[in-house]
């Protein structure tokens, strides 16, 4: 009399990603090591990335390392997923599978073309193409070398240790993204009387898990972002206890392709997320 099969394991999913992704981590330090001057860094390939924007040679370099990884993945594992990358777009391995990979191989480009140390990787692996599956969340700051990292349900670490951030609700420092002054503006101007002080770190990503990890009480961005910049730090925010919100939905209903836009904000309590709301929506 035969057992009762097991279900077949989604190899995607169940890979070693944080190993996946401290590899590509070492790989990006020796590309930006060799690469340390600001005409080394200020080169673009003459091509425009499937998220709309110009693409540096770094760029594409550093998204290569990822795909290499990836690769080997797919490769070794037999693993079935899609890779949504700022570059290269949605890309299937074996078929796709019910996997979803989404990468920034740089969240803070403006900053590496300045040679300006913060700027991260960030990875996410999710079980359906919206926000609210994402499984796995991964975000290195090459500036400090802050590894953040998060799984559904089992909470965030920094570094190897756990999250647990303080939950003031006095919004002290709050961080903001997308900082093109005409937009900035009037946000900065709402928030005067609420807020203490700002902070613009360059990188969205980094920005979020700031809030997670208590580093910053808010953040919120007046221009629409995109999955690749969002999807593992939201996921660990929230891991940790804070509160994120992505445009007007659910998790559930933002997508991970490249064509949905949306805003973030967050924050680590629920009144300091509706001040922060409440001034993106006024301008």
């Amino acid at each position: 009399m035969g057992g009762v099969s097991s279900p077949p394991v989604d190899e995607a999913l169940a890979a070693d990603w944080p190993a996946i992704c401290r590899r590509i981590v070492e790989g990006q330090r020796k590309l930006f090591a060799s690469n340390p001057s600001i005409p080394d860094r200020d080169q673009y390939d003459g091509t425009v990335g499937e998220g709309g924007d110009r693409t540096l040679v770094l760029d594409r370099q550093c998204e290569d390392i990822v795909f290499g990884e990836l690769e080997r993945l797919a490769e070794s594992k037999g693993a079935a997923f899609t890779a949504i990358s700022e570059e290269r777009g949605a890309v299937q391995f074996n078929g796709g599978g019910e996997t979803w990979v989404v990468i920034d191989p740089i969240d803070g480009s403006l900053n590496v073309r300045r040679t300006l140390p913060t700027h991260s990787l960030s990875l996410a692996v999710a079980t359906a193409p919206n926000m609210g599956a994402v499984e796995f969340g991964y975000v290195y700051d090459f500036g400090p070398g802050d590894e953040y990292l998060a799984r559904a349900g089992q909470g965030a670490q920094l570094n190897g240790l756990p999250l647990e951030p303080p939950r003031g609700e006095v919004l002290e420092v709050v961080g903001i993204e997308g900082a093109e002054p005409g937009a900035m503006a009037p946000v900065v101007a709402a928030l005067a009387g609420s807020v203490f002080r700002m902070r613009c770190v360059g990188s969205l990503a980094i920005t979020v898990c700031c809030v997670g990890a208590g580093r910053f009480d808010g953040m919120l961005s007046p221009q629409p972002s995109r999955s690749v910049d969002v999807a593992a730090a939201q996921l660990i925010a929230r891991e940790a206890g804070a509160l994120v919100a992505l445009g007007e939905s659910g998790l559930s209903e933002v997508g991970l392709d490249l064509e949905h836009r949306f805003s973030v904000t967050a924050a680590g309590t629920t009144q300091g997320l509706q001040t922060l709301i409440e001034a993106r929506e006024s301008v």
